[in-house]
């Protein structure tokens, strides 16, 4: 489980860069591979698409819906940052 002051800095670093969640596509689908049947069952793996620069993250790190959707957004804003820059 991500903590909340992990959750608080990358709504911070989402600010700085100007980011807001309108701007996210945020989709909830199937996993796949290894990870056992609850994998298969739910719907835990996150597809992020950041409509303005069209980026798509998909995530299955963990089994965790929570912990993926924060994954996801802490490997798009990496991304983003690194086009920037």
């Amino acid at each position: 489980m991500i903590s909340k002051d992990k959750w608080d800095k990358l709504a911070e670093w989402m600010t700085k860069l100007h980011i807001n969640e309108v701007d996210l596509v945020e989709k909830f689908i199937l996993g796949s591979g290894k990870g056992g049947q609850k994998l298969h069952k739910t719907a835990s793996t996150v597809y992020l698409k950041h409509v303005p620069s069209n980026l798509e993250i998909k995530c299955q790190d963990s089994r965790s819906r929570e912990d993926n959707r924060y994954f996801a957004r802490d490997a798009a804003l990496r991304k983003i940052t690194l086009n920037i820059e």
